[in-house]
């Protein structure tokens, strides 16, 4: 059990701070009021990380992002303390600079998506669960970020992979309406 939630935390960490990375080199106009979504617009593939910006505060966005889920019917399975445990870590471990002021993901899964991405291929559950990441910068105070993985499953999935996106982009522009 050990070994299964430190490989899904250091999964998360890494997406999160790949996503942070996108996030700084990528230059997105901050509206009051407006989510905005970067992807690659050089490129024909996506990101393997979609990177959201809110306007609103960090506290609002995390209720919000936990009442759609539920709203969904789903289940809130988890809340991972990011910021916490980077920042009471990182300089024991050589990381002088905090860089989240806050930091969490929240976990849940879809029953029914679950179903059918195990129908494409039994292996597809390891993407269980969904995961969003609400954060914010010390840098960009008072900017509030979500940010959640592509999915790429085994056989054919397509179809259950835009179902996965839809369903997370759903959940995330509920959550900054």
């Amino acid at each position: 059990m050990k070994k299964l939630f430190l490989i899904l935390f250091s999964s998360l960490l890494i997406s999160t701070a790949c996503a942070e990375k996108a996030a700084t080199e990528t230059k997105v106009e901050a509206k009051q009021t407006k989510t905005e979504t970067t992807e690659a617009k050089d490129s024909e593939e996506p990101k393997s990380v979609v990177i959201i910006k809110a306007g609103a505060s960090f506290d609002d966005i995390n209720e919000n992002v936990r009442m759609a889920i539920t709203d969904g019917g789903m289940i809130v399975s988890g809340t991972l303390h990011i910021s916490d445990m980077l920042n009471r870590t990182g300089k024991d471990i050589g990381f002088e600079k905090n860089i989240f002021k806050k930091s969490e993901a929240v976990e849940f899964c879809s029953a029914l998506i679950s179903h059918k991405m195990a129908v494409v291929h039994p292996s597809n559950v390891s993407m269980c669960p969904f995961t969003i990441a609400i954060y914010e910068l010390n840098d960009e105070p008072g900017v509030i970020y979500l940010s959640y993985r592509r999915v790429k499953l085994l056989g054919d999935g397509k179809k259950v992979e835009d179902e996965i996106i839809a369903l997370l982009q759903g959940i995330v522009d509920e959550s900054v309406e």
